[in-house]
């Protein structure tokens, strides 16, 4: 099947704030390319990392050895580890020097199904990347691709359609504990291959 979706999306599209790139995600399509074949997924969930002064961004530590590409050029893939068990894919944002990053969440799966239900296992369509680690692992993404540009590599994040305002919910970020009450987690509302969301947080 081809893969959906059309050109990379450019360099200056993250080099924005990085509270509009999330929104402005929501509808793109990530695209994983392995020696195993193509995996991609239309973008319905983002969260925003916003730099130094945010508590759960990783830009906390400072630059390290950990942090490097988030310090690094727009539109650079940042992918860490966590819980010794889970990659997580983000997109950086900003200037050079201005650590901050978009945490993709969650995704709708389009090419590559059956690639992402030999690596996830038997679970349901919807639960195939309905969240940060799972996602990673149906496409393929791991440390390996750290610090890769997200255009003619084997991450690329492509132009989608457009989801308009009336489909998008924001939320503060989840799974966090510092800084978790800040509104920078972006949905779309009607899509059901978002994570779960918690109860207290849930609209309508």
């Amino acid at each position: 099947m081809a893969v959906r979706g059309s050109a990379p999306l450019p360099a200056c599209f993250y080099n924005r704030d990085t509270e509009q790139v999330a929104r402005d995600l929501l509808g793109a399509v990530l695209r994983c390319t392995t020696s195993d074949g193509v995996a991609s997924g239309r973008i319905v969930e983002t969260e925003a990392y916003l730099g130094e002064h945010d508590l759960a961004c990783h830009a906390t530590a400072g630059l390290t050895a950990r942090t490097r590409w988030l310090y690094g050029a727009p539109g650079t893939a940042y992918v860490y580890f966590i819980y010794g068990v889970h990659w997580c894919f983000n997109a950086v944002t900003r200037a050079v020097g201005s650590p901050s990053a978009v945490l993709v969440r969650a995704l709708e799966p389009l090419d590559g199904v059956e690639l992402m239900r030999e690596r996830r296992g038997s679970v349901r369509e919807r639960d195939l990347t309905n969240g940060p680690g799972k996602l990673c692992e149906a496409l393929g993404i791991t440390g390996a691709q750290n610090g890769i540009p997200l255009r003619k590599s084997a991450i690329e994040i492509l132009r989608g359609v457009p989801v308009p305002d009336e489909r998008v919910v924001v939320t503060p970020r989840i799974g966090i504990t510092k800084s978790a009450e800040w509104p920078l987690r972006w949905c779309v509302s009607d899509s059901p291959y978002v994570s779960k969301t918690p109860r207290h947080l849930r609209v309508g």
